[in-house]
């Protein structure tokens, strides 16, 4: 049984052979609706676990094709939006194993460890609603491996100069700016949105904010990035642009800080605990969860090209918007961003929209831990690191998926179940969980997806909503009563089951 969501997700997937186009859409709805399960149990028999292992070791699949007809789908959702926002951030794929090495991973952070980095550019609307990936870079550091248990001997000092004569091009950096390239491509293609790129404090390269954001055939991209360098100011006697509110000021923070507050928010701060005892970092360390007092000022500020051995880089005008804890407890770390934008704020309502942009960037932590927690895969057993690559394409798409039923069954509450989900599903879900007939009248989103959450563990409380973990749990509890519906259900028992015409995501936000 291939769901129409899957149908439609690889409606457009060309590997060059049709056997492998419908190959893609079994396997993508196999593991999107199992997630949590290995490829063995996941597939319905024998057969479709070999043809998905053959799939994943079939040099004319790769990492970029499994992705395509995704990115097709995700921009179509976008393009029904005003606002998208393409998320960029890395994550690290850890495929240390103590029995088994997989073959060609690199290293990770100088360690022992082994695995890839995966760099994603994923895209939600303005509300946050998951549109899929748009892009994806794979990082495989293999020159970690080239001479095992060989001590670089060159100092602090030395490492610290080579980096910064290396061109960007040749830097892991660049996929900083690679990404917001892929955003400017995807913008020519959607005319009447407005891009926005959104990056965390690693993304705070100079040539990545003197970068052109022109897009042919649509809008300037327009970026959010969260600042990590004390950058100097440039003042000229003739720059026509208004100066910061600080004439003494010598970075941007300061020339902001300088300017009145805008508004003031309270904010729950969560607790968190360091991965390690000797985080020295702020944003690193342990804390407890909290009340915040924030409050928010903002102003234009022109910056100095930092020097390059290779090229001149010209001065670039930001918007810059300071978020503050103006209260912290004695011994704890000031909440602190600095964003640096290109989005306009001279009104209030647009200073707020630059923070509730930024605030997005958080949902692609919840995609890499539906990646990693609930599709696990650092824990599949591929023995090659290009099988572990095409798998992970694959489970890109199962962790947008599930984000994406989370997140419809939270915003749009009262739409139609059959929006989502197929008759046998909600049919079966409802009778395993509420002992009685299903209605006739089609429930609400909200309401199947409760009940869908407590097949995975989740409890009904006020004020608490069902999570992605839950969702993944209880959607691959989902699919097999519905397999059970369909070949002994009342409604299907010795009858064909009815084909019905897949509908696209995209179909459900508009």
């Amino acid at each position: 049984m291939v769901s129409d969501w899957a149908c439609a997700e690889a409606a457009s997937a060309d590997f060059g052979d049709e056997r492998l186009d419908k190959r893609f859409a079994v396997i993508v709805s196999n593991l999107g609706n199992r997630p949590n399960l290995s490829i063995p149990a996941g597939c319905l028999g024998r057969a479709e676990m070999e043809a998905t292992y053959r799939f994943t070791d079939n040099k004319q699949v790769t990492f970029e094709k499994i992705l395509a007809p995704h990115r097709h789908c995700t921009l179509a959702r976008a393009a029904e939006h005003k606002v998208a926002l393409f998320v960029q951030d890395t994550t690290e794929i850890d495929l240390t194993r103590p029995q088994q090495q997989v073959v060609g991973a690199g290293g990770l952070d100088g360690s022992r460890r082994r695995g890839l980095f995966a760099h994603l550019v994923h895209v939600f609307s303005g509300d946050g609603t998951p549109l899929g990936t748009s892009s994806a870079q794979i990082l495989n550091r293999t020159e970690c491996l080239e001479a095992p248990g060989r001590k670089d001997r060159r100092t602090k000092a030395r490492k610290e100069k080579e980096r910064t004569q290396k061109p960007i091009e040749q830097k892991e950096s660049m996929r900083w700016l690679d990404g917001l390239r892929s955003v400017r491509e995807a913008a020519g293609q959607l005319p009447h949105t407005q891009c926005i790129c959104i990056g965390d404090s690693e993304a705070d390269i100079y040539e990545l904010l003197a970068e052109p954001r022109e897009a042919t055939g649509g809008r300037p991209v327009d970026f959010i990035l969260r600042a990590c360098r004390e950058r100097a100011l440039e003042m000229e006697p003739d720059d026509p642009a208004p100066a910061p509110a600080a004439p003494g000021a010598r970075s941007p923070r300061e020339a902001v800080m300088a300017t009145p507050a805008l508004y003031a928010v309270q904010v729950l701060i969560r607790g968190r605990i360091a991965k390690t005892g000797l985080e020295s970092k702020g944003r690193h360390q342990a804390r407890d969860s909290r009340q915040a007092n924030l409050e928010v000022r903002a102003a234009s500020v022109r910056l100095r090209p930092p020097y390059r051995p290779d090229r001149k880089l010209p001065a670039v005008r930001v918007n810059v918007v300071v978020v503050r804890e103006i209260d912290a407890p004695p011994g704890e770390v000031p909440v602190e961003w600095v964003l640096l934008t290109t989005l306009p704020i001279d009104r209030l309502e647009e200073v707020k929209a630059v923070v509730e942009y930024y605030c997005t960037r958080w949902n692609i932590e919840i995609l890499f831990r539906t990646l990693k927690s609930g599709c696990r895969i650092e824990q599949r057993r591929f023995e090659h690191v290009d099988r572990v690559e095409r798998a992970l394409g694959l489970y890109l798409i199962a962790a947008w998926r599930t984000m994406f039923v989370t997140w419809m069954g939270r915003e749009c509450p009262e739409m139609d179940c059959e929006a989502i989900f197929e008759p046998s599903e909600w049919k079966a879900v409802w009778t395993a969980t509420q002992r009685t007939t299903p209605p006739k009248k089609h429930p609400r989103l909200q309401e199947m997806v409760t009940l869908i959450a407590q097949l995975g563990g989740y409890l009904p409380r006020k004020n608490n909503e069902p999570g992605t973990q839950t969702l993944w749990i209880g959607m691959q509890r989902m699919y097999d009563l519905a397999l059970a519906w369909d070949a002994f259900g009342p409604d299907l028992c010795g009858t064909t089951r009815p084909v019905r015409r897949p509908v696209a995501p995209a179909d459900l936000l508009n």
